[in-house]
């Protein structure tokens, strides 16, 4: 049976053993709303149940791969505390079910990869990027705590000293500087050479037999896990939506840009 899930912020393009998945709201640079972020968390928890596709592709439509919270939308009005925390859980949900999702996963990341876009692209375990590509968490600058679980991603991909650097400073990298520090596998020089280093990187993983290749996912994995038991995101997203409420943080972010 076909895979088959309903969306409304997200395309699929089937190609074989390869599904790509593409944010597409190209109109905002992919700035994620609550549906998109709810409609990445479903999706690649989903593919966890599906047979047809072993590599997930993910980027996004238009110039920019994600960038950021799209600052035009209305906070949702939780209708209690449980929703409300719900609410702020998705993000962190979403990003979890990319690292945890069973097949293996390629980041194809242009334009900009900012704050909940870099968690995306983080999430994934392979990344290819651009030259000019902007990482950028800027929480901190914009008076919130990190979100969905970034500082011990970032920790675990670039080491302690860069994440403290990338986040805490709300430091601007691009990609030879991505490269530089781990944070992606491959740069090219501009989006023309991205599609083609993309399928490269595909075509080795399908050249690779499927069964050792998830196991190998597995063990990464579950030592990654082992070294993060110290992981207290689960509060991000409770510490987020209680800072962002605060005068200093709503009017950062409503300046932002």
């Amino acid at each position: 049976m076909a895979f088959r899930i309903d969306l409304e912020t997200i395309e699929l393009e089937p190609d074989g053993e390869v599904l790509r998945i593409w944010l597409n709201r190209p109109e905002s640079r992919n700035a994620h709303n609550q549906k998109m972020v709810e409609e990445v968390g479903d999706l690649f928890i989903k593919l966890n149940s599906q047979p047809e596709y072993l590599i997930a592709v993910l980027g996004g439509r238009g110039k920019s791969f994600c960038a950021g919270a799209d600052r035009k939308e209305q906070a949702p009005k939780a209708m209690n505390d449980l929703h409300d925390r719900y609410i702020g859980q998705l993000g962190r949900r979403a990003a979890r079910a990319i690292e945890d999702c069973e097949m293996v996963t390629v980041g194809r990341i242009q334009g900009h990869a900012i704050g909940g876009g870099c968690c995306f692209a983080t999430s994934c375990d392979f990344r290819i990027t651009t030259l000019d590509t902007l990482f950028y968490v800027p929480e901190v600058e914009l008076g919130v705590p990190l979100p969905w679980g970034a500082t011990p991603r970032l920790i675990h991909e670039i080491g302690a000293a860069r994440a403290r650097q990338m986040l805490m400073t709300s430091e601007r990298i691009d990609g030879t500087k991505a490269a530089e520090w781990g944070l992606v596998h491959e740069v090219v020089l501009d989006e023309a050479e991205l599609d083609n280093a993309v399928d490269r990187w595909v075509e080795r993983l399908l050249s690779l037999p499927a069964m050792s290749l998830q196991m190998s996912k597995y063990q990464m994995r579950g030592y990654s896990q082992m070294s993060r038991m110290g992981d207290l995101s689960e509060f991000d997203g409770d510490a987020s939506a209680r800072a962002s409420r605060t005068l200093d943080a709503q009017a950062r972010f409503g300046t932002f840009g």
